[in-house]
């Protein structure tokens, strides 16, 4: 059973607060991203006009605390999970 009242998931999103693509009220629901029809619950942010999804290179941090990230291409869909 989908709900219809959901909002359309924007074509890109991150999960920093400090991002200018960052939206709160997305986040109040699951979303998951698949990348290439595999999905993935390690993604920082996602495009899905320029086909690519930014995901943490392991434990590693910037100087600031941030985690290095990698930008990965691909076919990117965004959904939420139930």
């Amino acid at each position: 059973m989908t709900d219809t009242t959901l909002p359309a998931l924007p074509d890109r999103l991150s999960i920093d607060p400090k991002s200018p693509h960052h939206n709160p009220e997305y986040f109040r629901r699951d979303i998951g991203v698949r990348l290439n029809g595999v999905e993935r619950r390690d993604v920082e942010e996602y495009c899905i006009s320029e086909g690519w999804v930014k995901v943490p290179v392991g434990k590693t941090r910037d100087r600031k605390g941030n985690p290095l990230t990698i930008k990965v291409k691909g076919t990117v869909e965004p959904f939420f999970r139930d």
